[in-house]
C-alpha cells in the first residue's frame, strides 16, 4: 500500500460515516476534533456572524459522525421551523397564529411519532383490525428513489440519535414565538446554530431559544477562571461517565439485567441500585462535559441536574433531574393542560388515550376498564366534594404528565409503568403532606397491614416487596411522630431562671440533629422509591422496538421475583465480597453525590485557580487515571436512545 493510498483511506474514515462507532465525548477522536474546531473558531470568535456559521456547519458534520444519512432530517427541522416562525410571525390573526403553530407542533411531534412509535402504532392497527402489516421505512424508500439505488434499509426504522431533544427544542422556538416571549430569529445561520449546537445536540440539554439566542450576538469572553471552570466540568463529566457509569455497566447492571434468573435476590438488589447510580453519572456527565465544551466557546447551557438524590421527596426529584425536560414538559403540557387551575377537554383525551394505549400495551381491556373505574370514581370524588376539585384536577394534570413523559422515552409497557409511578408517588406526595400526623399512622398502618396479610397469604415475591417496603415507611413515620412528641427547650431570656427539671429537655443543638436525621430518612426513601421506579425504565432499554414490550416485561417480572422471593442471607456476605469492587465504586459514587454543594462549590473554585502548568499536569494525571477504567467497547450515553 502506497503512503497516498494510507493518506486517503485515513481521510475516508475521517470523514465518513460508522454505525458501529457514532462520534463520542469519551472518544481520543472527539477531543482531536475539537481542539482543531477551537483552533479554528480562536481565529474569527470576535466576528460573530462568521463564528456562528462556522459552528453551525461543525455542528451538522458531529451530526453526520452522530447519525449519517439522518443529517438530511436535522436540516428538514431546522429549515422548516425557521421559515414556520418567520410565517407565524407576520400573522396578525390570532386563529391564523394558532394554526401555524399547531400545524408546526403536528410536523415536528409527527415526525418524532413516526421514528420512535411506528412499532407500536403498527402493532396497534394490526391488532385492532386484524391485519398484518410490517413496517415499512417510507423515508427511506424515498431517498433510495432520490439516489436511485438501494442505499438505505427499508424492512426496519432505525431512530436519530437525539431526535427527542431537537424536536423539543423546535416546538418550544415555535410555541415561544406564538406567545410573543421571542421574535424569530432572522438570520438562518443563527438559528440553525441554535437548533444544532454540538454539544448538546444528541442528548441536551433541551435549550429553549429565550435561553440561548442572546447570546448567538454577544461578544466572545472567558476570563481565565471560567476558563478553568469549563476544564472542571469536562473532567467532572469524563470521571462520572468512565469511572462510575461505563464500570458499573460493564462490570455488574449490564450482566444482571440481561438475565436476572441467573442472579440471586441480592445482586438483583445491588444492580438496581447501581443502575440507580449509572444513570445518573451517564447522563449529568453527558451534561457536565457538553457544559465545559459550550463554555470554552463562551455559550452557556441551562443547569439539567442539581443532585437529584439528595430529593426529600418524588416532586423534588423532578425538580432536580433532567430539569430542562421537567421545565419543558410544565411548560408545554402540563401548564396548557390546565395545571393547577383546571381540567381542559386534552386532560380527559389524554386519559381515554392512556387506557387505549395501556390496555393494547398489556394485551387486556381490562386494563382500559380499570381505569375508567378510576376516572370515574375520581369523577364522583370531585362532584361530592367541590372544594377537592382543584387538588384532584392538579394531581390529573400531574399525572398525565409524568405518563406522556414516560411514553416520551418509548412505547413500552415499562416506560408507562415508570412514567406512572413516578406520577401516583408525586400524587400521594401532595395528598400525603395534607395529613396529620395521626392520620399519617393510621393510613401506612393500614396498607403495612395489608402487604402484610397479602404477603403471607399469597406468597407471590411483589407482596414481599411491598411488605418490606410499607414496613420501613411505617417505621420512618413511627420515628418522626416520635420526634415531634419530643419537648423543645424554650429560649432564654437573660436573668431568666431555670426551671426544675429543665434538664430533661431536649436541646435545640440536640432536635437539630434529629432533624438532619429525618431529613436524610427522607432522601434514603425517595432515594428507594425511585430506584424501583428504574428497574422497568431499565428493563425498556436497549432493546430492539419490535420485541421491546415482551423482552422488558420479562426482564422486570424476573427481577422481582428474584428481589421478592426467598433469601438465603448466610450467602450475602460472600456474595458482597464477590462484588467488593462494584459496591464500593457504587458507596464511593453515592457518597461524593451527597456531599454538600458548598464543598463542591469550594473544591471547583479551587482547581479553577490554579496556575495553567499545574492544571494541564493534574489533567493530565486524570487522563492517565481514566484511562484505567476505560473498557474496550466504549460505552454509548443511555439518552442516545431517546
Amino acid at each position: 500500500m502506497t503512503l497516498w493510498d494510507i493518506i486517503r483511506d485515513f481521510f475516508q474514515s475521517l470523514l465518513s460515516f460508522d454505525q458501529a462507532h457514532p462520534l463520542l465525548f469519551t472518544q481520543f477522536y472527539f477531543w482531536a476534533f475539537f481542539a482543531l474546531v477551537f483552533a479554528v473558531f480562536s481565529l474569527f470568535h470576535s466576528k460573530v456572524l462568521l463564528r456562528n456559521g462556522y459552528l453551525f456547519a461543525v455542528s451538522l458534520f458531529f451530526y453526520y459522525k452522530t447519525s449519517g444519512v439522518f443529517l438530511a432530517l436535522l436540516l428538514f427541522v431546522i429549515v422548516y421551523n425557521f421559515f414556520a416562525a418567520k410565517w407565524l410571525h407576520r400573522l396578525k390573526s390570532e386563529r391564523g397564529r394558532s394554526a401555524v403553530t399547531a400545524l408546526s407542533v403536528v410536523v415536528d411531534l409527527g415526525i418524532l411519532a413516526y421514528f420512535k412509535y411506528a412499532y407500536f402504532l403498527t402493532d396497534f392497527v394490526n391488532n385492532l383490525l386484524g391485519l398484518h402489516l410490517q413496517v415499512h421505512d417510507v423515508l427511506g424508500e424515498w431517498l433510495n428513489m432520490l439516489v436511485g439505488a438501494e442505499v438505505f434499509r427499508v424492512d426496519a426504522i432505525i431512530l436519530p440519535v437525539g431526535i427527542s431533544f431537537f424536536t423539543f427544542q423546535a416546538v418550544s422556538y415555535v410555541v415561544d414565538v406564538k406567545r410573543r416571549k421571542i421574535a424569530p430569529v432572522g438570520n438562518f445561520l443563527d438559528f440553525g446554530f441554535y437548533l444544532s449546537f454540538f454539544p448538546q445536540l444528541v442528548a441536551g440539554p433541551i435549550v429553549r431559544a429565550v435561553e440561548f439566542v442572546e447570546q448567538l450576538h454577544k461578544p466572545y469572553n472567558l476570563s481565565r477562571r471560567w476558563f478553568g471552570i469549563a476544564v472542571f466540568w469536562i473532567m467532572n463529566g469524563l470521571l462520572k461517565k468512565l469511572i462510575l457509569a461505563d464500570y458499573l455497566a460493564v462490570n455488574f447492571c449490564d450482566r444482571v439485567f440481561e438475565n436476572p434468573l441467573l442472579y440471586s435476590g441480592f445482586e438483583n438488589l445491588s444492580a438496581l441500585f447501581c443502575y440507580s447510580l449509572q444513570v445518573y453519572a451517564d447522563f449529568s456527565g453527558y451534561t457536565d462535559i457538553a457544559t465545559g465544551v459550550a463554555m470554552l466557546m463562551g455559550f452557556y447551557l441551562p443547569k439539567n441536574f442539581d443532585s437529584p438524590y439528595k430529593a426529600v421527596n418524588t416532586q423534588q426529584f423532578w425538580r432536580r433531574w433532567h430539569m430542562s425536560l421537567s421545565r419543558w414538559l410544565r411548560d408545554y403540557l402540563y401548564i396548557p393542560l390546565g395545571g393547577n387551575r383546571n381540567a381542559t377537554p386534552a386532560t380527559f383525551v389524554i386519559i381515554l388515550a392512556v387506557a387505549v394505549f395501556g390496555s393494547f400495551l398489556s394485551g387486556s381491556w381490562w386494563v382500559a376498564f380499570g381505569v375508567f373505574v378510576v376516572a370515574a370514581g375520581i369523577g364522583l370524588w370531585a362532584w361530592l366534594r367541590p372544594g377537592d376539585r382543584k387538588l384532584i384536577t392538579t394531581n390529573i394534570n400531574s399525572m398525565n404528565t409524568m405518563l406522556l413523559g414516560g411514553l416520551w422515552h418509548g412505547a413500552s409497557w415499562n416506560f408507562m409503568i415508570w412514567g406512572g409511578l413516578n406520577g401516583l408517588g408525586m400524587v400521594i406526595y401532595k395528598v400525603w403532606t395534607k395529613r396529620t400526623m395521626t392520620q399519617k399512622l393510621g393510613i401506612i398502618g393500614l396498607v403495612t397491614a395489608l402487604c402484610g396479610t397479602l404477603s403471607f397469604t399469597l406468597h407471590y415475591p411483589v407482596w414481599n416487596m411491598f411488605f418490606v417496603w410499607t414496613l420501613i415507611i411505617l417505621a420512618g413515620t413511627v420515628v418522626k411522630a416520635l420526634i415531634r412528641r419530643l419537648p423543645v427547650k424554650p429560649a432564654m431570656t437573660e436573668g431568666a431562671a431555670v426551671m426544675p427539671g429543665s434538664a430533661s429537655v431536649m436541646p435545640d443543638s440536640d432536635r437539630a440533629s434529629l432533624r438532619w436525621l429525618s431529613r436524610a430518612w427522607d432522601i434514603f426513601q425517595t432515594f428507594v422509591f425511585i430506584t424501583f421506579t428504574r428497574l422497568f425504565f431499565r428493563s425498556g432499554s436497549n432493546l430492539d422496538p419490535a420485541l421491546a414490550n415482551e423482552q422488558a416485561w420479562n426482564t422486570a417480572k424476573n427481577m422481582v421475583n428474584q428481589i421478592g422471593g426467598a433469601w438465603d442471607l448466610s450467602l450475602v456476605p460472600a456474595m458482597a465480597w464477590q462484588h467488593r469492587a462494584v459496591l464500593l465504586v457504587f458507596l464511593l459514587g453515592m457518597l461524593i453525590h451527597w456531599l454538600p454543594e458548598r464543598f463542591k462549590r469550594r473544591y471547583r473554585i479551587v482547581f479553577a485557580r490554579l496556575p495553567l502548568p499545574v492544571m494541564a499536569l493534574v489533567v493530565v494525571l486524570i487522563i492517565v487515571f481514566f484511562y484505567q477504567f476505560i473498557t474496550a467497547d466504549l460505552q454509548t450515553f443511555i439518552y442516545f436512545q431517546f
